[in-house]
């Protein structure tokens, strides 16, 4: 059987592990060691390499395992830390954390999914960098409504800035998807439906590019939209999203909002909804979850939306 790999990310250092032998390398974490651990991983040819996100220290490492062919995994550090402590390993040091994820490819055997290159990584990027800006126009906006007298003009000034970059973000962003014909037509299509509307169609191009190549249980799911069960003997607790991809959450949220006013088929399941006593929030979370399996079935047969 092929080993599983998992390698713990520092700022200068690579702890990595296999579950063929107890053995922990270390090396560095520059360009010329992850081109020789490159190397190593290719001649070993593990059925998965885990990595968990740390906030950018692992793109470099990602990112070449990835153009080499490798079956990079990256994970979410809560679920590799709550896999360690259901087996009883408390501690945690780089050395154990590189154990703890070869253990956890070997055992939760998540999927493996593309890894974002060329003009694909470049698009996230700028989809990100958008995202940054309008959180922080959002709290400039928030601190403006409060603000002294001597403030407000200085705050306004740099709201109308980060409003300028974020529409040099959004030509840019275009200009990608523009030069991509197959996804350029499929952000027309997405944004045939009411409340789907640019930002929300480059957020799923973007960050759900398996839009249209799942069924719905599984695009959902993948979105953090399904509603997992706390049930327990005879309680029935209340369903609960969790996890999934934030930024498609956050987007797919808004629109529901947009579209429980617009959108003929969504405003009448939103007024069913509230009629039947459920709170806006839990309404606007099944309205996104409907959407997404409208936009998903748009995706794969390629027509534009009709009431």
């Amino acid at each position: 059987m092929p080993p599983n790999v998992g390698i713990d990310v520092s700022k200068h250092h690579l702890d990595w592990a296999t579950t063929r032998d107890e053995k922990i390398r270390h090396t560095r974490n520059d360009g010329r060691s992850i081109a020789a651990l490159t190397r190593r991983l290719v001649l070993l040819a593990p059925e998965r390499v885990i990595i968990e996100s740390t906030g950018g220290y692992e793109r470099r490492l990602v990112e070449r395992l990835a153009e080499a062919g490798l079956p990079v995994v990256v994970i979410n550090p809560w679920r590799a830390r709550r896999f360690g402590e259901g087996l009883g390993i408390l501690a945690k040091t780089d050395p154990i954390d590189a154990r703890v994820l070869a253990l956890f490819g070997e055992r939760a055997q998540p999927a493996i999914r593309p890894i974002p290159q060329g003009t694909d990584r470049v698009a996230a990027d700028l989809v990100a960098r958008r995202r940054q800006l309008v959180a922080m126009i959002v709290a400039e906006k928030s601190r403006l409504d409060t603000a002294p007298a001597a403030l407000r003009k200085e705050i306004a000034s740099l709201v109308r800035l980060l409003e300028q970059r974020v529409a040099r973000l959004d030509r840019r962003i275009d200009a990608l998807l523009a030069d991509d014909p197959e996804r350029h037509e499929l952000g027309d299509l997405l944004e045939s439906v009411p409340g789907v509307g640019p930002g929300v169609a480059r957020t799923l191009l973007v960050d759900l590019p398996e839009l249209g190549h799942l069924d719905r249980r599984q695009i959902v799911s993948l979105a953090g939209l399904a509603p997992f069960a706390r049930d327990s003997g005879k309680k029935r607790g209340q369903r609960r999203i969790h996890g999934g991809r934030a930024s498609v959450r956050t987007a797919l949220y808004l629109a529901a909002m947009s579209a429980s006013r617009f959108n003929p088929v969504l405003k009448v399941l939103y007024q069913r909804l509230r009629a039947a006593g459920k709170p806006p929030k839990l309404a606007f979370v099944a309205l996104a979850r409907k959407l997404l399996t409208m936009l998903n079935a748009i995706a794969r047969e390629r027509i534009a939306w009709q009431p």
